[in-house]
């Protein structure tokens, strides 16, 4: 009996299990509970899976997927725009799961309102206006600008390394994507075994990120110890540079918007 093969329609051969055009599966059974969790099973579980063996590899050998990505393999491992999607999907069921169980352990404005660095009336107002649920509700916009902020410093960091300002974005939305499901994933086991330790975990991320990318950068650039260094402070001062610029427009747009005032920073009597 002759078959077309469902996702591009040409005929297929007798016996292959995969068309010859596309690369499909051919599918044969009607679609049961059984084989329906069988092939949730390969798509998420099998250790050759694509999702499975990108996570992997860009543990332990990321410049095999990025790299490699760059200079046109693209069916070995999962595109950086799916994997960005699926991180973006799970950062967004983990926000919904803490607005609805969780919300009274993110109170980072009782953390920030210890500090003596915010000890002042300007500070303290910031804070009291601070929402933790609208700042969640912001979270997958401020994580996707995130991505091409870091490839547009990288850009400039690496200029010498001869990848355009597009192939620096693929890097950060591969490690970006990585970093984010690891943080769900432990974020979630955090909440569920010791809720008050979330706020704490949240900031030792960051320490952990900072190395991660170094690694990353190292490999993926071949970098010596005294490059990495250089490399890494130079990027850590023009991030710094930019959240500077940008702290400054924002108290700007306080005074605009009357969220601030002089008074505000007079001191008490």
């Amino acid at each position: 009996m002759i078959m077309n093969c469902k996702n591009c329609y040409t005929e297929l051969q007798e016996g292959f299990d995969y068309c010859s055009s596309c690369g499909g599966k051919v599918v044969r059974k009607r679609l049961t509970l059984k084989n329906l969790f069988e092939h949730l099973s390969e798509t998420f579980f099998n250790y050759d899976n694509k999702l499975l063996r990108t996570i992997i590899d860009l543990c332990k050998k990321p410049e095999d997927v990025i790299a490699t990505y760059i200079d046109g393999v693209r069916k070995r491992y999962v595109n950086p725009i799916s994997f960005f999607g699926l991180s973006l999907t799970l950062s967004g069921l983990s926000v919904f799961l803490i607005q609805k169980f969780y919300l009274e352990y993110f109170d980072i404005v009782a953390w920030m309102s210890s500090l003596e660095i915010f000890n002042n009336p300007a500070s303290q107002k910031a804070l009291a206006n601070y929402s933790a649920s609208d700042t969640m509700e912001y979270s997958s916009l401020i994580y996707s600008a995130i991505v091409p902020v870091f490839g547009l410093i990288s850009w400039v960091v690496f200029w010498d390394k001869k990848y355009n300002f597009t192939e620096h974005i693929v890097i950060y939305l591969y490690s970006m994507s990585l970093v984010s499901i690891f943080s769900v994933v432990a974020g979630q086991i955090i909440l569920l075994l010791n809720p008050t330790f979330y706020i704490t975990f949240i900031f030792l991320t960051y320490p952990i990120i900072l190395l991660y990318h170094c690694y990353l950068l190292k490999r993926i650039f071949d970098l010596s110890k005294l490059e990495l260094f250089v490399k890494t402070i130079l990027f850590l001062a023009i991030f710094f540079v930019l959240y500077v610029i940008l702290g400054i427009v924002s108290f700007i747009m306080g005074f605009v918007t009357g969220q601030y005032n002089i008074e505000d920073f007079k001191p008490k009597a």
